[in-house]
């Protein structure tokens, strides 16, 4: 079935990770969802209605886990041309306050979540001249109240990504990263504690409103074609314009 491009998309159960899967199966891959929960993952593939698509759940922050991913896309598709790292989690909580537990479990998914996909799925892409596009966050490029062990996860994401597309472009690997601003996920509303929270960010955001996670998918779709063939290294936010405005409300 190699006549067809071949995706995984990790964190593929909900929000940016299924809009972005979606929006794969549309251009005509074949798509691998990735997530820690089967039922979700099983419902998106249900949604696609595609004989392209296939699911194997696992935890990427485990090396077994995303063993078993990668062997189980290559067995069934017989390649990797992209691998999009959406899988993350947010926790927040000030210095002092947040979890040494909370704290390592966003390392562990966030940062070396992608370092074993990376790790493992490279030879393949490099067979290919694949890419990998991770998302990393806004929160990756400066710092937030409240959320400093996820700006040091995704600030992480964010170095990784460049250093990764600078060491691997002689192999004709392009490496990228889109850092969205908040998006209407369940992620945010885990993060703002009622709705008069994220109104009063929304008036951070020079478009007046949050991103879908179909605005991500669309980007990150962009950044794994032929049309971004001469762009690596690039954190590009998808954010209604936050980052051009360093926050501050109009």
């Amino acid at each position: 079935m190699t006549d067809r491009k071949t995706v995984i998309v990790t964190g593929a159960g909900s929000g940016i990770g299924k809009a972005t899967a979606k929006r794969f199966a549309r251009d005509g891959y074949n798509v691998v969802l990735n997530g820690r929960t089967q039922e979700k993952l099983d419902e998106v593939a249900s949604d696609i209605g595609s004989d392209h698509v296939k699911v194997i759940a696992g935890d990427v922050s485990n090396p077994q886990d995303v063993d078993a991913l990668v062997t189980g896309t290559v067995t069934t598709f017989g390649a990797i041309d992209v691998l999009v790292n959406n899988a993350g989690i947010a926790r927040t909580g000030q210095p002092g306050k947040l979890s040494r537990e909370d704290f390592q479990s966003m390392q562990d998914i966030n940062v070396g979540g992608i370092f074993n996909t990376v790790t493992t799925a490279l030879p393949y892409l490099e067979d290919r001249s694949g890419n990998i596009v991770n998302v990393s966050s806004v929160s990756g490029l400066g710092g937030d109240w409240g959320m400093f062990g996820y700006n040091t996860s995704k600030g992480g994401v964010s170095l990784m990504t460049q250093g990764m597309a600078l060491d691997l472009a002689k192999k004709g690997v392009r490496v990228n990263a889109v850092a969205p601003s908040l998006t209407r996920t369940d992620m945010a509303g885990g993060i703002f504690e009622n709705d008069e929270k994220m109104e009063e960010f929304m008036k951070r955001i020079p478009m007046r409103r949050p991103g879908e996670p179909e605005d991500v998918a669309d980007v990150i779709a962009f950044l794994a074609s032929r049309d971004a063939r001469f762009v690596t290294g690039v954190i590009l936010p998808v954010d209604g314009g936050l980052s051009a405005s360093n926050g501050q409300p109009q």
